[in-house]
C-alpha cells in the first residue's frame, strides 16, 4: 500500500510539472481610445476621417481607421506587415464604433508573450429606421506570423465574453471570415 502512495505522490508531482510546462492562454488589454494612440492622420469634414495607430502586444501594433461613421482596425505585425480586418465589410456595413479596448490573447513562455487572437468589441448601427440602435458584437481575430483575419463574430448574448475567449483560443484553426 506503502508503494502505491508513494507512486501517486510522485505521479502528482509529475503531473503538476508537466502541467506547469503547457502554455496557458491568457488576456492583455490594451486601450483604442484616441487619448492612448498616436494620430497619424485626421480630417474635420463632413463625416470624417481618422488614422491611428495604437499599442499591443509582442511587438504588434493596431492601426484605427475611420470614415464615413465607419471604423475598422489593422493589424500591424512587428515586421510591419499590416493586415486589414475590414471590419466595416466583413462584420457590418452600418455606421459603427469600436469599444475602448483590445483583447489579447497570449500565450507566455518566460518573459516572452506571444499574441495569437484578438478580441474587439465593434457596436453597429443596422437599424435604418433608429440610427441609435446598436448591435455590440465581439470578433474574434487570429493571428499568426504571417497573417491576421476575423474568424468569428459573438452576437449580444449572456455568455458573450466567455464564448468569445473560446473562440479566440481556437481561432488558428479556423478559415478567415470573408466580406458579406
Amino acid at each position: 500500500m506503502k508503494k502505491f502512495q508513494i507512486f501517486a505522490v510522485i505521479l502528482t508531482i509529475f503531473s503538476g510539472i508537466a502541467m506547469g510546462q503547457t502554455k496557458k492562454a491568457e488576456s492583455i488589454y490594451t486601450s483604442l481610445s484616441d487619448k492612448n494612440c498616436k494620430t497619424v492622420e485626421a480630417t474635420a469634414d463632413e463625416g470624417g476621417s481618422y488614422r491611428g495607430v495604437c499599442k499591443g502586444i509582442g511587438g504588434f501594433s493596431l492601426e484605427l481607421l475611420e470614415g464615413d461613421l465607419r471604423q475598422t482596425v489593422n493589424v500591424i505585425a512587428p515586421n510591419k506587415k499590416k493586415y486589414e480586418l475590414e471590419l466595416w465589410s466583413v462584420v457590418s456595413s452600418g455606421f459603427s464604433a469600436l469599444g475602448e479596448k483590445a483583447e489579447w490573447r497570449v500565450t507566455r513562455s518566460g518573459k516572452t508573450v506571444t499574441p495569437f487572437a484578438l478580441i474587439m468589441r465593434y457596436n453597429a448601427s443596422e437599424n435604418p429606421e433608429d440610427s441609435t440602435k446598436n448591435t455590440s458584437y465581439l470578433v474574434v481575430a487570429k493571428i499568426t506570423k504571417n497573417s491576421a483575419c476575423v474568424t468569428d463574430i459573438v452576437k449580444p448574448s449572456a455568455n458573450q465574453n466567455a464564448l468569445a475567449q473560446q473562440l479566440a483560443d481556437t481561432a488558428s484553426n479556423k478559415p478567415c471570415k470573408t466580406s458579406e
